[in-house]
Parts: structure tokens; C-alpha cells; sequence
């Protein structure tokens, strides 16, 4: 049977890291994930957080990096030196239109061959905003059609294509072998203004029974089997399980255990 590699994105559990990085990452292993993607190095250099991981034995599958530091040449050689096999931009607002989106295109390419150049390869996290249509497409769809693999690959969040209007089984597998990692995410309820934790924007009131929700893994609305029979086809590496808040009052630290148990339950 084959085994399924599990991390976590540590921003599931920042505010734990932010007091304490190596003791949360010991706790985060023995819940039983084999490694963890950053978002953030909570004042440490890439490769001393790197040295962290390997004495408690977590791999550094990946890191959320937004774009701008991807071009600057003292941040991507930090990430470099960990030997870290993946880096991935988090989220990119825009493009509105046509010219836009080339630009876009344009500025991805050369992040792609700069990480390249560094052993690294370039990856893209999606939110459901990049499922909106420029000419026809998809923005996200633009990204990949027009950017070659070897430059550019998936890091998908499942969440957000589901949220985007998409099978998330069916949107894994269309980029097979191009998806060397999916992003594990699970909600409830429907599309709102205040979904966006990582971004930011204040919460508003609004119908409970309606309202948008992260939630543990296995625990919303998710086919999260199915997600991962998709992610094996498609040759996926990495799960890697995010929640961008926690709730079912519970920690972040709660919800991460109850994500990785859910998944052994059946992995």
C-alpha cells in the first residue's frame, strides 16, 4: 500500500509557532506528520529553521513566499541553501484584464527561472479569485497553459477550487503530473467576504446557517477521500493539510491533530 506523506503549513498554527517555533514543530511531529511548508520564518533564516526540522525530524517540503521575495536574490538563496525542493507563491491579487494578465504571465516566468536556477521548483497556490475568466479562461488555467512545467506547477487548494466552482478530483487530475503537491483544506457553508484569513479584511455579520468556515480535515463538506485517490493519480507528492483559522472551539493546535487523525483513520 502506498504510503501518503502528510505536512502541515505552519501557518495552520502560527500563533503557537510565534511563541514557540521548535516546541509547536515537536508537537506537530508527534501527531504524526511527516513534514511541514512553511509561511513565514518567524525571524530565523530559512536554513536555521531547516537545521530545527531535521533534529526533530520534519521534512521542509515546501514555503508560501510571496512573490516580491521570490525576486530578491538574498531571500531565494536563504530558501536555496535548505535544499528545500519546492517554493510556491501564495496568492496574487489581479489581473483584470488582458494586458494584465500577460504582465502577470511575464513576472511568473522569471520567478520560475530564477528558482530554477536554484534548484528549486516554482509552484502556484491558488485561491477561488484566480477561477474568474480573462478571454474565456481561467486566470489559473492562463498561469499553466502559458508558463511550461518546468517552470511552473500546481500547488492546489482544494478549498478554493471547490469554492472557484470546480471538482476538486476532477481539477486535481487535469493537471496530472503537474500537481506535486495538494493542499488539504476543508469548510462549510458558503462564499463570503470574510474568507480570506491570510489576507486580511475585518469579519461582518452575517446568516450563521449560511456563513463560511474552515474546519478541521474531514470534518466540512470535502470528498476528502476522493481528493486524495485524485491527488495519487495525478502523482502527487504532498498532502499538505492548511486551516487558515480554527473553529469548532478548538486551538489551531486541536484542529491540526484532528486533521492528521482523520487522515490516518483511512491513509
Amino acid at each position: 500500500m502506498k504510503k501518503h506523506l502528510i505536512a502541515l503549513q505552519v501557518y495552520t498554527v502560527r500563533d503557537f509557532a510565534e511563541q514557540d517555533f521548535a516546541g509547536t514543530m515537536r508537537k506537530v511531529k508527534e501527531m504524526g506528520y511527516d513534514g511541514v511548508e512553511l509561511a513565514g520564518t518567524y525571524d530565523m533564516k530559512a536554513v536555521e529553521i531547516k537545521k530545527i526540522l531535521d533534529e526533530i525530524g520534519l521534512e521542509l517540503v515546501s514555503a508560501h513566499v510571496n512573490l516580491n521575495l521570490i525576486e530578491d536574490d538574498a531571500v531565494l538563496d536563504d530558501f536555496a541553501a535548505t535544499g528545500m525542493k519546492y517554493i510556491a507563491i501564495p496568492w496574487l491579487t489581479g489581473p483584470k484584464n488582458a494586458e494584465e494578465l500577460k504582465s502577470t504571465i511575464e513576472r511568473i516566468q522569471k520567478a520560475g527561472e530564477r528558482c530554477k536556477a536554484r534548484g528549486m521548483q516554482l509552484l502556484y497556490h491558488n485561491h477561488d479569485f484566480e477561477f474568474e475568466k480573462i478571454d474565456g479562461r481561467y486566470i489559473l488555467d492562463a498561469y499553466y497553459e502559458e508558463i511550461s512545467p518546468d517552470l511552473l506547477q500546481t500547488e492546489l487548494d482544494v478549498c478554493w477550487v471547490n469554492v472557484g466552482g470546480e471538482k476538486p478530483p476532477v481539477y486535481i487530475r487535469k493537471y496530472s503530473g503537474r500537481a506535486p503537491i495538494v493542499h488539504l483544506k476543508d469548510f462549510t457553508g458558503q462564499k463570503s467576504e470574510n474568507m480570506y484569513g491570510l489576507i486580511g479584511g475585518e469579519e461582518k455579520k452575517e446568516d450563521v446557517s449560511s456563513k463560511f468556515e474552515f474546519r478541521p480535515v474531514g470534518y466540512g463538506l470535502q470528498d476528502v477521500p476522493s481528493i486524495i485517490a485524485a491527488g495519487d493519480d495525478a502523482g502527487s507528492e504532498w498532502f499538505v493539510v492548511e486551516q487558515d483559522s480554527p473553529t469548532m472551539n478548538r486551538t489551531s493546535m486541536e484542529c491540526a491533530e484532528m486533521s492528521i487523525r482523520y487522515l490516518k483513520s483511512f491513509l
